[in-house]
């Protein structure tokens, strides 16, 4: 323990120590001053400060949001992509899944994480993060973001060269490994990237060769397809939106889900199930469909019952704020409105079963480009279905069956059913002509039945014709008499005043 007089004495040496440096600092400014004008030192020492802060903050950062308003960021969607391809084993925690379609395990960077990648010799560093936000309609969201850092002397690079390379990178491996997604409202066990759109794999075995359905119509569809996708400076040139709308109607039962699954495994575009009994209003319904990715397919089932949309011409005093309910304006401005033009290469199919009960606005050419009618089962139509399921192509029983077919309505669903009750093929074709005859003979006398009862519906009529006809003659005699009357009544009036001389001869009389 050091003794009191020698703790004194070092005190007293700092602060001797301490007033011969503030001295000659004080000095030193006092020299400046007087040699060095004041915007010179400024200016000087601003240089000096802009050095230093460079020197602390070499690196720039740019921030990728996953959302750009309202739509998706395409450039997040590619980031994230090409970041499963520098995954290395130095990350501490990563996400792993596996969809059926998938050949190998899909690894993602987790929030937190950061991965390293270089290119042309130029160090970046990754990160994915997230921020609060809100919405339009306030509700409070976390969006992913994602932070690229780099020597800020490579910016002009990064712009020119880096971001291509990764957009590119993420093209060539999204079109190698795509899996077709489902999209509908809320999170169920996928994919939870799109805001208020939830996903998961869309593993719906339909092709365009499984489907039950018109050849030739089938063929038109394809080729409108094709023909679609590949227009894109077409759309341009003529200034429409890149879109194609489908309206598929039909009886229950016939193939309208299925070739929804067939168009989307045909073109690898994801789909989006809407359903507008969730969506409350307008700005909700344009919030969610802005959100959804280009090379996708809007789907809208049962349009006619889904809800009822409030009709453009309807006489019901509507809110003042047009987006405060959901209505069929509100519909059709984002289907061939203004709002059509956000997003390029986008199918919209909308199904019924009743499409008189469809308003003629959603119906007309730019909005329901291709109506598709899907029918009963069709002997060509049977050949697919008998193919897929028993596995062959002809069979004795043949005839008979496209000879029932042809006379009785019977959905591809009915016939699938019936392929389906047995494994041996004879047992199944023959459960199927047993199916259509007793579907013949219930048909038969339904129309008898029909047939009965618009005669006895006749027959009333007939009857109450008649009973009309007696009745009027009854009137019209009664009415009669009731006139003969009158005039006696009032003929032996005139007499009794003209015997009495209570007035002049009566004209025309005959008495």
């Amino acid at each position: 323990m050091p003794s009191t007089s020698s703790v004194l004495s070092a005190y007293t040496t700092f602060t001797a120590s301490a007033m011969l440096v503030r001295t000659v600092i004080k000095e030193v400014q006092t020299l400046t001053n007087q040699i060095i004008p004041k915007p010179i030192q400024e200016l000087i020492l601003s240089k000096l400060g802009g050095f230093v802060r460079n020197q602390a903050t070499s690196q720039m950062t740019i921030i990728i949001e996953e959302f750009n308003g309202y739509s998706m960021n395409q450039l997040y969607e590619a980031s994230e992509i090409y970041l499963r391809t520098k995954i290395n084993p130095s990350l501490n925690r990563v996400k792993v899944s596996k969809s059926a379609k998938e050949k190998s395990f899909s690894l993602t960077i987790n929030k937190g994480e950061k991965i390293i990648d270089e290119f042309e010799g130029i160090q970046f560093i990754w990160e994915i993060t997230s921020k609060d936000d809100k919405d339009l309609s306030h509700d409070a969201t976390k969006n992913r973001v994602i932070q690229l850092s780099f020597d800020r002397k490579y910016m002009e690079q990064v712009l020119s060269t880096y971001l291509s390379h990764v957009m590119e990178t993420s093209n060539a491996i999204t079109e190698q490994n795509k899996v077709v997604k489902l999209y509908a409202l809320g999170h169920f066990g996928g994919e939870s990237n799109r805001g208020a759109w939830g996903s998961t794999s869309l593993d719906h075995p339909a092709t365009f060769d499984k489907i039950a359905m018109d050849p030739i119509l089938k063929q038109n569809l394809i080729d409108d397809l094709d023909r679609f996708v590949r227009r894109r400076d077409f759309y341009r040139r003529v200034g429409k939106a890149w879109k194609r709308g489908y309206l598929l109607y039909g009886p229950p039962g016939t193939g309208k889900s299925s070739l929804i699954a067939a168009m989307a495994n045909y073109l690898k575009f994801n789909v989006y199930d809407l359903e507008l009994a969730s969506i409350s209003n307008n700005s909700k319904l344009r919030n969610l469909l802005v959100s959804t990715s280009n090379r996708s397919i809007l789907v809208i089932e049962d349009i006619d019952c889904s809800v009822e949309l409030q009709d453009r011409q309807s006489s019901r005093i509507l809110d003042h704020n047009n987006s405060s309910q959901l209505t069929l304006s509100g519909l059709l401005n984002f289907i061939d409105g203004l709002w059509s033009n956000c997003g390029d290469e986008r199918i919209i199919v909308f199904t019924t079963n009743h499409k008189e009960r469809l308003d003629s606005a959603l119906l007309r050419p730019g909005r329901m480009d291709m109506h598709i009618h899907m029918s009963y089962c069709t002997p060509s139509g049977f050949r697919i279905l008998v193919s897929n399921y028993l596995g062959i192509n002809d069979h004795d029983l043949f005839p008979d069956i496209d000879e029932l077919i042809t006379e009785v309505q019977a959905t591809p669903a009915e016939i699938a059913e019936e392929l389906m009750k047995s494994e041996d093929t004879d047992i199944a074709l023959e459960g199927l002509i047993k199916f259509l005859e007793r579907k013949k003979t219930e048909s038969v006398e339904g129309e008898t039945e029909i047939g009965d009862n618009k005669r006895k519906a006749r027959e009333e009529i007939d009857v109450d014709e008649n009973i009309n006809v007696v009745h009027d003659h009854d009137q019209w005699k009664a009415k009669n008499k009731r006139i003969l009357m009158r005039d006696q009544a009032g003929l032996r009036q005139e007499c009794s005043t003209w015997f009495c001389g209570g007035g002049a001869e009566p004209v025309g009389r005959i008495l």
